[in-house]
């Protein structure tokens, strides 16, 4: 049997694929939007952008978070900019006016209009979930729930991060990685490089050798044993349910849950902007948001080691994949997984290839 291999240049280096991607696995697939923090009140909304379109979340005044393509139903003007609070939507260029949930309210002179159904008319409404606390969308009207996708999931965060619940964004850290994001996601997903190129987190968090990634439908479940925990620059509770443990969900294309040591919880979320460019937002949390020393303190820390020691990984191998001399070498995919092993880099690129030769 031959050894696989990894994919061809083309994947992460030609503007078609990232064009393709975006118009296809980008709406296909549940992205994170936001955190239901920021819509604390009915009325909050913030507008994002997504597969090239602009969009808006909502929440309703049944408490519903809803999320819309941005656009008037009218004469395609854009709704809303930004963040805020409103009663209704207005469109800025005729005033045409929605409810909440998307629905047409009132316009200039419509009712002049012979045989206009006012209540025909609404906003494009997108599929939206909410996971634990996390705003999730999908352009795809007919994509399965997020449950079936990454099953399992909900429930191993629940037991993983008990507090979700009053969990807030506490501090985004915002890096700019001159890479594919499939490159960055890759590097993310496995732990072959660890030992020697993240001496802080392979030394002082987990045990390498406890190591693996195994995938949960769309999602990759790092797991391992942590270190002595007496040697952490913090402290833990060791009462809460995985308080000792370290783990992470990467929820495929684009976005991750990672737990640290005393159930503190931090997120990835890659932001593509053109093929050879993604920005790699991570989220830090808190009880309400509500600033905390020790998160500050790992958010710095995580910024100066293992993101820094990443940047340079990731960049490297975008400029080598722009090589003439590259030729796609065969993975380490060792039957008995473990650290050393690139069977989940053989998962992801299966899903990288489908997503583009479908």
């Amino acid at each position: 049997m031959s050894p696989v291999h990894s994919l061809a240049a083309r994947y992460y280096t030609d503007p078609a694929v990232f064009a393709e991607e975006q118009q296809g696995l980008f709406a296909r697939t549940w992205q994170f939007a936001g955190h239901a923090s920021q819509l604390a009140e009915p009325g909050d909304y913030f507008v994002f952008e997504l597969a090239g379109e602009s969009l808006f979340c909502v929440m309703g005044r049944d408490r519903v978070i809803r999320t819309f393509y941005n656009v008037c139903q009218h004469r395609a003007h854009q709704l809303l900019q930004g963040t805020g609070t409103t009663r209704v939507v207005v469109c800025p260029y005729h005033a045409w006016t929605y409810e909440l949930t998307g629905q047409l309210r009132a316009g200039p002179n419509i009712k002049a209009v012979e045989g206009f159904d006012k209540d025909s008319v609404c906003l494009t409404e997108v599929r939206t979930e909410t996971f634990l606390g996390f705003i999730f969308v999908n352009l795809d009207p007919d994509a399965a729930p997020m449950d079936e996708w990454f099953p399992g999931t909900r429930a191993e965060l629940e037991d993983w991060v008990p507090d979700w619940e009053h969990l807030a964004p506490l501090e985004w850290v915002e890096i700019a990685e001159r890479c594919n994001w499939k490159v960055s996601v890759e590097n993310y997903s496995e732990c072959y490089h660890c030992s020697l190129n993240h001496p802080t987190f392979a030394t002082g968090v987990v045990k390498p050798e406890t190591y693996d990634i195994q995938p949960q439908g769309h999602c990759l479940r790092h797991t391992t044993e942590c270190q002595n925990l007496d040697a952490m620059t913090y402290p833990i509770d060791l009462e809460r349910p995985n308080a000792d443990g370290y783990s992470s969900w990467f929820l495929w294309p684009m976005f991750s849950f990672q737990v640290y040591p005393g159930n503190r919880l931090n997120t990835y979320h890659w932001r593509p902007v053109d093929a050879g460019n993604v920005v790699v937002w991570r989220g830090w949390y808190s009880v309400d948001g509500a600033d905390d020393e020790v998160v500050r303190r790992l958010a710095v820390q995580d910024r100066a080691t293992t993101v820094e020691e990443d940047i340079h990984l990731v960049e490297s191998v975008q400029r080598g994949l722009g090589s003439r001399g590259y030729r796609p070498g065969p993975l380490v995919v060792d039957p008995n997984c473990g650290v050393n092993s690139e069977h989940s880099v053989q998962v992801l690129q299966g899903w990288m290839r489908e997503a583009v030769d479908g």
